[in-house]
This record gives structure tokens, C-alpha cells and sequence, in this order.
């Protein structure tokens, strides 16, 4: 092993079959790899080779261990996932494979580092999206792709070959379930953008693999709930305008909030002032609003007869304003927050007859729930908590964190062609501007 490169010697010489004769000294090569050259793999990969006394992965004494052409297969089929086979060398490990299958020790070795150097690219690649498509309100939720040296280790340690591949390529359901979408319309190819399909792949891979997680769909105003490999949904739900877009975000829920109050947004709230010139300032009350002081947490609440509500109206003066808890209450019976610099959140919402709308870009960036109930129960695992009574903002902690991505994908799995081409809805593709994404601390 000199470099980056790995010489195929040592490797033919343990590929070789049993009877084959004694390979040559030390520092000679192995005249079955005579016929072939050194094959850049690069040190971490060679540094894996070195650790196990450069014994082969893919290819035992006497051929081609099975599952190794089940990871030729899966490069062959890079397509599948919006990656291009060529990036891997499908060819050249097609017929390597080939040559491997004479037996020769020298193209068995040469088979056997092609492979690993292809295999573990396409990894990377399927791990890790091409392009940025979530912004990370904590670094740790997105995906990561692991060292080539890793994806090696794991598959040595795995009970089978074969079953260490499927392990290596496991994506999250909703990426799987497009990318064999992906594989019946590209069979049919009948309709539809090549290129919006990757797009979509691309931040399908966004979305990690394993354990719990919540994913918003804002192009279909829909949620999942995903553990591991199971999902329940989908859910509607109600998500920003065209104008105040539920942004791209990865994060996790944390804690819920009971009895939340509603801060009312600037915007609504110059609203609620031109409705209280022309109604009279008994709309506060009858809407169960607090005007207060400051946005402090020590304001203190003032009343609707010393505010000067045209100046409000106007937007020459602010005004901070909140709905208690209760049952017309914005924010329904329950929040369920997460951090990030945006303010954005899930929540109960308690107008249901919204959701039966095809257009559910209504709200002001937060992403407003269906059946709030039904993901607590999910959240807490079958016993959601309950109020203390009817004090307002209390705070539970989840029983673990759970990460939620909120995703935008124009296309989806299902249909008679495999894949289901969604409106464009928030106009963010084929390179066009998306409208400012919301910052908002309320809905």
C-alpha cells in the first residue's frame, strides 16, 4: 500500500483459490495482478484494507461473494435515486464483475476495490442531499454521511453481506417510497420533468433515516409521523401564505404548551384596531383579548379606553396584544414548540371546517394541525397530558425529543405512473425566487 493507491498484489494473492501456488515474496507481485493496475481508493479505504490484513469484502477464494452483485445491482440502478451510474463507474464494475466471475485472483482483487470505492460514493451520495434544502435549527438533525472506512466496517460486521447493504442504503420511508415511484416512471416515462424529480429526491435525503420524526409536506399541506419504518398519516394541515411561507427547516419538538395564549401579530393586530374603530372597543372583550403595556415579561394589562386606536390602526403606534386560552382561541388547546430563530411551531387550531380546503396556505408561517390530539398522543406514546386546570401556558416536556422537517416536494409517490406531480405552490421551483419565507412569533 503506498498512498492512495492500493495495490492489488496482496489482494490477489488472498483471492486466489486454495490450490493455486504460494504467492510470490514479499514486495513482488502476485502474477494473476500483473494484468491489472493500481486502483485509486483513497487512505481511508486503504487504512481499512491494512486493519484487516488486506482479507477481501466482496470476493472469497473462490469467487464472487453474492451479495456483492446485489451492490452492483443497486449502483446499476443510481438512477432510481437521482444520481447518475456513470458517477460510480457502473460500466467498468459491470465488467469487472464480468472478468471476476472467471475466477482470476487478479480480477477478482481488481473487482474487489472497484466495488468498494463505488459503493461507498453512492452512499455518501444517497445520505447526504447535493444541494442545501433545510435550513438546521440545530446541527445535529440532518443527515450525515458516514467515512468510507465506516460503510466498510459495518458491512464486515453485519451478519450477511447482503443484509449490510440493505442496511447501508436504508433511507427514511418517504424517500423509499419515492425513489421506487421514481423506478415505475422511469420505466413508463409517459409525463412529466426529470429534473423535478431529482430536485424532490434530493430533499427527500434530507429527511435522516431511523427512529422518530415528524415531516410537513408544505407543497400538499400534509404531516407524517414516522417510526423507523412504520407511518401514520397523513395529516392535514394548514400552512403559510404565498406571501408568509412556512420556510424549509429542520428541528425537533421539545415541549409542548397548554392553554396557550395567542400573541396576536403586528399585522393582525393594526386589524383588530381598524374593526374596534368601526365596532367599538367592547370587540376586545368579546374576543377574550389582554392589551398590555410592553412585550416584557413583566407587562402589565391596560384598558381598551387608553389605547389610542386610530394611531394603532394607522401603524404609527404599536400595540401588543393577546387571546387568552379558551375555546375560540387561535392556537387552539395545545402548541407544540420547537426551536429555531423564525418562531416557528405546530398548534391545535380550533375552525376544522379549513382543513377541508384543497388551498391551505392560510396561515402566517406556523404550521397549524387537523388533529392536534391525535399527534400528542403519538408524541407521548398513548397518554397525551392534560391541563392543571385553566391557567394558561403551561409547559410540558416531551417524553424524548422528536425532529420534525419541514420539507416542500412538488412531487410525491403514487399514481398509476408511479409518481403524483404536485402543484407548485410557494413557485420555489425550476429556479424561479421564492416569495420571502416567514419570521413570525405567532400564527
Amino acid at each position: 500500500m503506498k498512498g492512495r493507491c492500493l495495490s492489488l498484489a496482496a489482494l490477489a494473492a488472498l483471492a486466489a483459490c486454495e490450490r493455486a501456488p504460494a504467492p510470490p515474496p514479499r514486495g513482488e507481485p502476485h502474477p494473476a495482478a500483473a494484468s491489472y493496475g493500481r486502483v485509486d481508493v483513497g487512505p481511508d479505504l486503504a487504512s481499512f484494507y491494512a486493519a484487516r490484513g488486506n482479507r477481501p469484502l466482496w470476493v472469497a477464494r473462490r469467487g464472487v461473494r453474492p451479495g456483492a452483485e446485489r451492490a452492483v445491482r443497486r449502483i446499476a440502478d443510481a438512477g432510481d435515486d437521482g444520481l447518475d451510474p456513470a458517477r460510480y463507474g457502473a460500466a467498468d464494475l459491470q465488467a469487472a464483475l464480468a472478468a471476476a466471475r472467471q475466477g482470476d485472483p487478479g480480477a477478482l482483487a481488481h473487482f474487489e476495490l472497484l466495488l468498494s470505492r463505488a459503493f461507498t460514493a453512492y452512499v455518501r451520495d444517497l445520505r447526504v442531499p447535493r444541494t442545501a434544502s433545510l435550513a438546521l435549527a440545530e446541527p445535529d438533525v440532518g443527515p450525515s454521511a458516514p467515512p468510507p472506512r465506516a460503510v466498510l466496517e459495518a458491512l464486515a460486521a453485519a451478519p450477511s453481506l447482503s443484509g449490510g447493504i440493505d442496511d447501508a442504503t436504508r433511507m427514511n420511508p418517504l424517500y423509499e417510497a419515492l425513489r421506487r415511484g421514481n423506478g415505475r416512471w422511469r420505466a413508463g416515462r409517459r409525463s412529466g420533468d426529470e429534473a423535478l424529480v431529482r430536485a424532490n429526491l434530493d430533499r427527500a435525503r434530507a429527511i435522516p433515516a431511523g427512529g422518530r420524526a415528524i415531516v410537513v409536506d408544505t407543497a400538499s399541506a400534509r404531516l407524517w409521523m414516522i417510526d423507523g419504518q412504520r407511518v401514520e398519516g397523513p395529516m392535514r394541515v394548514i400552512v403559510g401564505k404565498p406571501n408568509m411561507q412556512t420556510p424549509m427547516l429542520a428541528s425537533r419538538l421539545r415541549w409542548v404548551v397548554l392553554n396557550p395564549y395567542w400573541n396576536i401579530p403586528p399585522d393582525l393586530a393594526r386589524e383588530r384596531a381598524r374593526k374596534v374603530l368601526r365596532q367599538g372597543p367592547g370587540l376586545i372583550a368579546r374576543e377574550n383579548i389582554e392589551i398590555l403595556s410592553d412585550w416584557s415579561d413583566s407587562a402589565r394589562p391596560i384598558p381598551a379606553a387608553a389605547v389610542s386606536w386610530g394611531a394603532v390602526a394607522s401603524g404609527r403606534r404599536s400595540l401588543r396584544l393577546r387571546q387568552r386560552p379558551g375555546g375560540a382561541n387561535v392556537m387552539g388547546k395545545i402548541k407544540f414548540m420547537m426551536e429555531n430563530r423564525l418562531g416557528i411551531y405546530l398548534h391545535d387550531f380550533p375552525d376544522k371546517s379549513l382543513f377541508a380546503r384543497d388551498d391551505r396556505r392560510l396561515s402566517s408561517g406556523c404550521v397549524r394541525l387537523s388533529d392536534a390530539p391525535r399527534l400528542a398522543r403519538w408524541l407521548f406514546r398513548g397518554t397525551p397530558p392534560q391541563p392543571r386546570g385553566r391557567a394558561p401556558e403551561q409547559r410540558v416536556d416531551l417524553p424524548e425529543p422528536v425532529p420534525v422537517y419541514l420539507t416542500y416536494l412538488t412531487v410525491l409517490p403514487g399514481g398509476p405512473e408511479g409518481l403524483t406531480f404536485q402543484p407548485d405552490s410557494y413557485a420555489r421551483e425550476r429556479g424561479r425566487t421564492p416569495i420571502r419565507q416567514a419570521g413570525v412569533k405567532e400564527d
